[in-house]
Parts: structure tokens; sequence; C-alpha cells
């Protein structure tokens, strides 16, 4: 009967947390939308949405608004949202993976070979013909998903078993070598230099739906598989070992949880650059509500990062408007002492 109470409180104590979380990204995405060099009010955007939802005939006084939010902000936000969610719940599932609270989505080479597909393209002006506007985007994931194998397949031709320090130490090597290649391009690149430099800051402004569009699929296909291997994730917090008397294919499972967050990382990379720290702080800051189960972990910290870089993607276009702030720039001066207080948090407690 205890028993019963306490997971009934527990799972009370859940639904709340998704509550919560859910509400403030709401609130986030309404205020993105309404703040800008255009102020709109939130009751016009509910009004605006509602009619579009029903395909009501749209107010002729709203349809300045009308074009500023379906055409510019929303897409802008949206794609915020699914870049801070995808980094946020490939760093959960890496941090889980690794056994390691400094796990980051970067950490195994993913982003530098997405970096360098991006700056191949930027560099030398490709725009293939079959994919037109998609062509840094899908050339940037193609060069991510080059990486992650060859990652993987190094880590197994040096180890049989793929430990995970194996592959981290792997992806270190891989990561060192792809950024010394961007940076080698960086040098060599002329008028090409600027557009180069502000991609790797990273940014999610003008980029419209079909950006949109192409992370879409990546992210879905990215969360599900991360989402279906909770279980494995939570097994491997008792060791390797206990994993497979548990009946966990280890090997299998890693392979598979480490594609799952190369698909996240690399559409993420792809079609916004270099943002930093969400996927290193959110897990943090969502664990200290959820605990470490990975069930209620992953989808709570996708929410939490989407919050967190539509929010920081607002400060950054209007903090010094109507000029903007690079939003890599902006995750790691708000990520870097957030995580610092993290840190020092729990360094205390542990003490204690």
């Amino acid at each position: 009967m205890q028993r019963l109470s306490i997971q009934k409180l527990s799972q009370n104590k859940n639904i709340f947390v998704i509550l919560i979380s859910t509400t403030f990204l709401l609130l986030a995405c309404l205020l993105a939308i309404s703040i800008g060099s255009v102020h709109i009010p939130i009751k016009t955007i509910v009004t605006l949405f509602i009619d579009k939802l029903f395909f009501n005939e749209i107010n002729e006084d709203y349809s300045s608004f009308e074009k500023i939010i379906f055409q510019l902000r929303l897409p802008r936000v949206l794609l915020a949202a699914l870049v801070g969610a995808s980094l946020a719940c490939a760093g959960a599932a890496i941090q889980g993976l690794l056994k390691n609270p400094l796990g980051d989505p970067y950490i195994l080479g993913v982003s530098s070979g997405a970096s360098v597909g991006a700056v191949i393209v930027l560099f030398f002006g490709l725009s293939l013909p079959v994919l037109a506007t998609f062509t840094l985007p899908i050339v940037s994931i193609l060069f991510g998903f080059i990486t992650i194998f060859l990652v993987l397949s190094f880590s197994q031709l040096v180890d049989k078993q793929l430990r995970v320090e194996t592959i981290i130490l792997t992806g270190v090597i891989f990561s060192s070598f792809l950024s010394s290649l961007v940076s080698l391009m960086l040098a060599l690149s002329k008028d090409e230099l600027r557009t180069i430099i502000y991609w790797l800051l990273g940014s999610v402004s003008v980029k419209g739906w079909p950006y949109i569009l192409a992370i879409l699929p990546f992210f879905l296909i990215g969360v599900l598989v991360l989402v279906l291997n909770s279980r494995a994730l939570n097994s491997m917090a008792f060791g390797e070992e206990t994993a497979y008397h548990l009946g966990i294919n280890m090997k299998r499972r890693k392979v598979i949880i480490l594609i799952g967050t190369s698909i996240l990382t690399g559409a993420a990379v792809a079609v916004s650059g270099i943002i930093g720290f969400v996927g290193l702080v959110i897990p943090h800051i969502t664990r200290m509500f959820t605990g470490a189960d990975h069930h209620l972990l992953i989808p709570i910290s996708l929410i939490n990062g989407a919050t967190f870089l539509v929010l920081t993607d607002l400060i950054a276009r209007t903090v010094i408007a109507p000029s903007e702030i690079p939003i890599g720039v902006m995750t790691a001066l708000v990520g870097a002492p957030l995580f610092a207080y993290i840190f020092f948090r729990q360094r205390k407690e542990r003490r204690v």
C-alpha cells in the first residue's frame, strides 16, 4: 500500500514537471514572437493562430502582423526550439552513456565533421542542382554521419569491446583533426571569411521554413531512437557488467545511442552552426527536477532545451537592436556562468 502511494506521488510529480516545462516553453515562444522591432500583442498572436487553425478569414487590421509572425518570427522561433531540443536531448543521452557529467554532444567530433561540410560549401560556394538551398544543411549532416562512422570504425579497430574510454579518445582525436581543417580553410579564405565565421558562431536568423523542413525528419528520428533506448541508458548507470546481466547487448546499444545523438547533433549544427553549452547545461538543470531516470530526463531536457534557446535567441536579437549577437556567443555567455554555478553547487553538496 505504501509502495503504491509512493508510485502515485512520483507519477504526480512527473506530470507536474511536464506541465510546468511545457507551459514555460509556450510562454517563451509567445514572448519571442511578440517582442521585436514591431511589438505584437500576445492577444493578437493567439487570435491569428486560432484563425489560421480553423481557416477563418484574417482581419485586414492584422494582415501586416500576419506576415511578420508567419514569415519571419515563427520560423525563427521554431528553428531555435528544434535546435535547442536536439542538443539538450543528445546531451542527456551522451552524459548517461559516458557516465560523465561533462559529456557533451560535441565530444565525439560530430560537430567538427558537420562544420567541415558546411565550411566546404561556403568556401567553394557550392550549390548542388538537386539540393539547391538544402545544399549546406544536407552536406553538413552527411559529413557528420561520415565522422561518427569513422570514429566508431576506428574505435572498433583499437578496442573490439568498444569501451567508452576508447570512443571518447577517438572522438577527441577526430575532433581536433577536423577543427584544424576548418582553421586551415579559414586561413585560406578571403571574401568568404566573414560568412564562414558568422556561420561558425551560430545563428538561427533568416533561415526560414526550408531549414525547419531540413532538420525536422532528423529530429524526429533521433529523438525516437533515444527515447526507445531510455531503459538501456538507465541500466548503464549501474555499469556495463550489470547491464549485460540484465540482458542488454551493450555493444549494439552503444552504437545505436551514438547514432541517435549524432543524428540530432549533426542536424542541429547543419542548420545553425556551433551553439555550445545547451547540451552540457540543460540536462544538469533538468536532472535536479527529474532525477536520473532517462524515461523522463530525455523528454524534459528536450522541452527545456527548446525553451532555453528560444529565450537566448530573443535576448541575442534584442539586447543591442537593431544589431544582433550571434546566438552561439550568447549561449556561451549565459551557459558558462550557469554551468560554473551548477558544478560548484554539486561539489559543495558532495562535501557535506
